[in-house]
């Protein structure tokens, strides 16, 4: 009899682990996912909509791309290719790839 209470607690409780690690991983995919997606869009936006050495605040990549501000801030800010103004203006903007690398002599 105590074996078998035995069996089922166990079973019991790797079951309830497995499921929930499956949520988890889950949800960590779909967050990775939207974010792939969203800084995907935010990327395209500023190829389409800047030229050679121009930087973007938060404030229009947000009203352009319908993202809210703190959420242009976390992807811009993880994204490699996207670079943020160091310079006297903060809190703007841009492609790496159009921005010119700073030499310094």
């Amino acid at each position: 009899m105590e074996d078998k209470i035995i069996e089922g607690v166990i079973i019991g409780t790797t079951g309830g682990a497995l499921a929930g690690i499956t949520v988890y991983l889950m949800q960590f995919l779909h967050q990775k996912i939207v974010n792939c997606f969203e800084s995907k869009k935010i990327r395209s936006w500023l190829q389409k909509n800047t030229s050679r050495n121009e930087w973007r605040s938060t404030r229009t990549i947000a009203s352009w791309t319908n993202l809210s501000m703190e959420r242009i801030q976390y992807l811009c800010s993880h994204d490699t290719l996207v670079k943020l103004s160091t310079g006297e203006n903060e809190d703007l903007w841009a492609l790496r790839s159009k921005i010119p690398e700073a030499t310094f002599e």
